[in-house]
């Protein structure tokens, strides 16, 4: 029985920038092809970073010229907040985006899971852990934190999953129903997609407020893939950040708390590789 359709996918070709739509893709163990393919480095901090330290790397935006494969992502085109475009493969992108973000960085594709050094975290920049945690998950000291046990454990040691730049999973599922409820609790917020970067938008037929939930520990088949749904998503401050139209707002956040526990979407993994188009029907297998 259909759980409901496929309507967007999204891939994001630098981490923390702008992505792009697209119509169809292959899902192997690393998710789409070319989504997160590059990431920037703070070279006064240390550690491969996102918005969650740099914010202004939300005003950027990525796109792919040619198709990336499976285990190749060409250099995508950047466009900066001031509109200059620019491709990662320029001799001084990286300066150019540094200077776009003020900050010191450089640009990086994904490089070998051995080179453990280049994914490993950087310093906390407060010397107090809880309060570091409540600045990058974007809650007050009354609002509960995620808890971090359910994430892989590599994550603890390492900015991403060696030889990965996504947060903790490959892939980041998301319902229409999910997002609709939030802007019933937000009224006063522009709740877009956008500000929750998923991989797949889906459209579910259950009527449940997160329906999406439902699905944790089970296996969910969308066109010819098998995902492998994990965890709840914890959202950080960045869904609170002004990028494009969307202005800044922690009001996000505190509905989202007081909604949802600070949750939306699922996180999944790729059990059975394949391709999936938009339209595609979705069916919860277990």
């Amino acid at each position: 029985m259909s759980a409901g359709k496929l309507t967007a996918i999204y891939r994001y070709p630098v981490k923390s920038m702008i992505g792009e739509n697209v119509e169809a893709t292959a899902l192997g163990e690393k998710g789409l092809p070319g989504d997160r393919a590059w990431a920037i480095r703070d070279e006064v901090r240390g550690g491969i970073q996102g918005a969650k330290k740099i914010p202004a790397l939300m005003q950027c935006a990525s796109r792919y010229l040619e198709e990336p494969g499976a285990g190749d992502a060409p250099a995508p085109e950047i466009t900066l907040p001031d509109g200059a475009v620019l491709s990662a493969a320029d001799a001084d992108a990286a300066v150019r985006i540094g200077e776009a973000v003020g900050r010191e960085v450089t640009l990086w594709p994904i490089v070998p899971a051995e080179t453990l050094d280049h994914y490993r975290r950087s310093p906390p920049d407060d010397e107090d852990f809880e309060k570091e945690l409540r600045a990058v998950f974007g809650r007050t000291p009354e609002e509960p934190l995620p808890d971090l046990a359910k994430f892989p454990p590599e994550i603890f040691e390492y900015e991403s999953p060696p030889g990965t730049y996504f947060d903790a999973f490959p892939l980041l599922v998301l319902s229409t129903r999910s997002l609709a409820t939030l802007q019933d609790a937000a009224p006063n917020s522009k709740i877009d997609v956008r500000r929750f970067r998923p991989n797949l938008l889906v459209d579910a037929t259950s009527d449940e407020c997160f329906p999406e939930l439902a699905w944790i520990g089970k296996r969910v088949k969308i066109g010819e893939a098998v995902l492998s749904i994990a965890m709840e998503c914890p959202r950080c401050v960045m869904t609170t950040l002004g990028f494009a139209d969307l202005p800044k707002d922690p009001g996000v956040m505190r509905k989202l708390v007081e909604a949802a526990d600070g949750n939306l979407g699922v996180y999944a993994s790729v059990e059975t590789a394949g391709t999936v188009r938009t339209g595609d029907p979705i069916q919860v297998l277990d």
